[in-house]
């Protein structure tokens, strides 16, 4: 049974390398610049923590609750991944330069580990914090935090894998936080 889970593994760590190098040699000079900005952007959930800033300061008591669910499931989120899993998980960074990432699209290598994607992980977190007290605000959420995660593919800072299970963290962990939150606030904060 360790063997065959071990090959699994390793099938897909071949898999990710592959769409990896994929990704980094598929030319996409109109794409590179934009996709660059958003993985800069997210650095620090400054994208989240401006949406935070606008929901607080624009939407009402409503707005003021999404703010703090959201800001508060990045904390939880980002604190269990750096404290608790990429310390176990200890994947390297990609070899950026060794796939041929064009350096129209570099960003700073982060010396954190790889695995999973923080940035990702956060901003699908703040999706769900945000969207637990306005649900229309889950799609437009979501779909920038998926273009967040793939900008960290396109950059050249983590596997295709690292995304993936960065997003499905934070949602989980997003979810986690806000079910905590349920219980111990009282009804309406």
């Amino acid at each position: 049974m360790l063997g065959k889970a071990k090959q699994i593994l390793g099938e897909l760590n071949k898999l990710d390398q592959a769409v990896y190098a994929a990704v980094a040699t598929s030319p996409t000079p109109s794409l590179d610049a934009g996709l660059r900005r958003l993985s800069h952007a997210a650095n620090y959930s400054r994208i989240s923590g401006g949406i935070s800033l606008g929901l607080a300061v624009l939407g009402g008591s409503a707005g003021r609750k999404a703010a703090f669910r959201g800001m508060a499931s990045i904390g939880v989120t980002s604190a269990v991944l750096n404290a608790a899993v990429k310390p176990v998980a200890h994947r390297a960074r990609p070899d950026r330069d060794g796939a041929a990432v064009p350096a129209a699209r570099h960003v700073r290598m982060p010396t954190s580990h790889s695995f999973p994607s923080g940035h990702t992980a956060s901003a699908f977190a703040f999706a769900v914090g945000v969207g637990h007290v306005l649900p229309w605000s889950i799609p437009p959420l979501v779909l920038l935090a998926a273009a967040v995660g793939y900008s960290r593919v396109h950059t050249g800072v983590h596997y295709p894998g690292d995304v993936i299970i960065g997003s499905l963290s934070g949602l989980i962990l997003a979810e986690g936080t806000n079910t905590a939150l349920d219980r111990l606030l009282p009804a309406g904060k």
